[in-house]
């Protein structure tokens, strides 16, 4: 059995980071988690006002921690110096926080696009990031992650919305892989334990071997939702557009911008096998058609399906 550990924890309001809480929790963990706003009392859970520009705040979050696990960061912005800030420089300003605080351990949730960083805004300011936190002289590990899914994510609810409607617009013919959250924050836990391995990244799936093409994951995402969705694979130009319109319709509140469109335009974002968790670390246990109808059932009862 696994010793309970003292985790710090970035992004713990989130979509991935209040999985990697509640799973934290059920495993007997303690949580410092930092927050921008204000949070109800939870069981073991001690919550630090800030964010990843505030000093004081990192440092209290680091304070006494056995591991730190940064999982805070920009997912769509306006332009560079907001990605390069989210991104690069808070995750600079984390790893500081950790030095000071004497946490040794840190886990640094980054993302597969940071493998093309010419794609995109994001993607490179996330392989800027990892090129910070490989040089930081702490026991790290850094986490790739494919396209997440689970309840509570607003990313991808717009395609259950589309497959709803029985009418899919997807990105041009290619593949991907996807990992359920509750996965990812159980190898998020796995590597922050101390006899973890270090000096690593990692880039884990959900085991469907070969990943799925973008008409079988519409498909799958149909049958989660009770449809069989017409699938029309849109190339990058039209993907472009609709970035340009959803900007104008929605303004900052945009789901597909510019720079994402340019990454979701991208053939190939397959795991590198090469880069899979040690199988005595980590293994998915989602099913992937399952986990999707579990979140279809989830935005039903809340409401946002």
């Amino acid at each position: 059995m696994v010793a309970a550990l003292n985790l710090a924890i970035t992004g713990g309001t989130g979509f991935v980071g209040s999985h990697l809480v509640g799973a934290a929790r059920a495993a007997g963990h303690r949580v410092t988690a930092l927050t921008r706003r204000s949070q109800a009392p939870r069981d073991g859970v001690d919550w630090v006002s800030g964010d990843l520009s505030n000093a004081a705040a990192l440092g209290r979050l680091a304070q006494g921690a056995d591991a730190l696990i940064h999982v805070a960061g920009i997912l769509n912005a306006p332009g560079e110096a907001q990605f390069e800030a989210g991104n690069a420089t808070g995750t600079e300003a984390v790893l500081e926080a950790a030095k000071a605080g004497g946490v040794n351990r840190f886990v640094f949730v980054s993302s597969l696009a940071a493998r093309e960083p010419k794609l995109s805004m994001y993607g490179a300011s996330k392989a800027r990031a990892e090129a910070i936190v490989s040089r930081s002289g702490l026991d790290w590990s850094i986490v790739r992650p494919p396209a997440v899914y689970g309840p509570g994510d607003r990313e991808t609810l717009e395609l259950f919305k589309m497959a709803r409607l029985g009418v899919m617009l997807m990105p041009p013919e290619g593949r991907l892989s996807v990992i359920h959250a509750g996965d990812l924050a159980r190898l998020l836990l796995a590597l922050a334990s101390p006899d973890a391995p270090s000096g690593v990244t990692i880039e884990p799936d959900d085991g469907n071997s070969g990943g799925w093409t973008h008409t079988s994951f519409a498909a799958a995402l149909g049958k989660a939702v009770g449809k069989r969705p017409l699938v029309l694979s849109a190339p990058s130009a039209v993907l472009h557009l609709a970035a340009r319109a959803d900007r104008l319709l929605r303004g900052a509140r945009a789901k597909l911008t510019p720079d994402r469109a340019a990454y979701f335009s991208h053939r190939d974002w397959l795991v590198d096998p090469a880069r899979r968790a040690p199988a005595d670390l980590w293994a998915p246990q989602v099913p992937t058609i399952e986990g999707l109808t579990e979140t279809a059932d989830w935005y039903r009862r809340e409401g946002w399906l």
